[in-house]
């Protein structure tokens, strides 16, 4: 049977593993209400797990986040780029998310590394370009939508040749597409509201430090279910 991997790229907190799951259950959650029956969903934990599966066993992939940087050039995460390459070159339908995508963009020729702003952390408004409009997994979304987002790191400078669908204003690149059926998302659309209430109140300190309001951030969370939907529309991808 085919399987739709989920390259698992770091863990989640330990509060949010022992309450929600670590990021490949919250992934699994979402995906498995929409696998279809020829389809499996595996595991692949590319920071313990040295060799990586073949690319001819795969439907597609979906690539997590983590609290690794990609600027800081980990050898783990330097040895996928090379096989993301070649899964783009074959054609191999992928969704990377959040380090997934900055290590996307950083595979394929741009640049990922701290953002000059700071963190990004909350339930935040994306609005997707024109081209996000016309694009067959983003057309269905609306032009404006809530998704869930933290990270330090964002794709400061996107490949040349990609296609940018979304954006917000704190960052240029918040959806690019990379092929047909390629594409990565600083946000979160894995992430429930109890997940993201639980990062804020682990960054509680960091975000005061950048003179943000906690309290403000955990009032304005929100249900994504538009963010959320790409995951499930992507499997009609693979």
């Amino acid at each position: 049977m085919a399987c739709v991997l989920i390259v698992k790229t770091g863990d989640a907190f330990p509060e949010v593993v022992d309450q929600h799951g670590d990021f490949e259950t919250l992934f699994e959650k979402q995906l498995s209400t929409a696998l279809p029956a020829h389809l499996d969903l595996q595991v692949w934990d590319a920071t313990r797990q040295p060799s990586a599966p073949e690319l001819n066993t795969l439907a597609g992939m979906v690539i997590t986040g983590s609290h690794s940087m990609v600027s800081e050039a980990e050898p783990w995460s330097e040895a996928l780029k090379p096989w993301l390459q070649e899964a783009l070159a074959n054609d191999i339908p992928m969704l990377g998310v959040c380090y997934g995508h900055q290590l996307m963009a950083a595979a394929f020729g741009g640049v990922s590394d701290y953002h000059p702003a700071g963190r990004e952390s909350g339930t935040r408004t994306v609005r997707l370009t024109q081209a996000g409009q016309q694009d067959p997994l983003f057309s269905q979304l609306p032009e404006s939508f809530a998704a869930h987002l933290t990270h330090a790191q964002s794709v400061m400078q996107a490949p040349h040749g990609c296609t940018v669908l979304a954006h917000n204003s704190h960052d240029a690149h918040q959806a690019l597409r990379y092929g047909p059926r390629q594409w990565s998302v600083q946000f979160h659309p894995e992430f429930t509201a109890p997940v993201m209430r639980a990062y804020l109140e682990r960054q509680r300190a960091a975000l005061r430090d950048q003179g943000e309001e906690p309290d403000a951030l955990l009032a304005n969370i929100v249900d994504c279910h538009d963010a959320t939907s790409l995951l499930r529309r992507f499997l009609a991808f693979v």
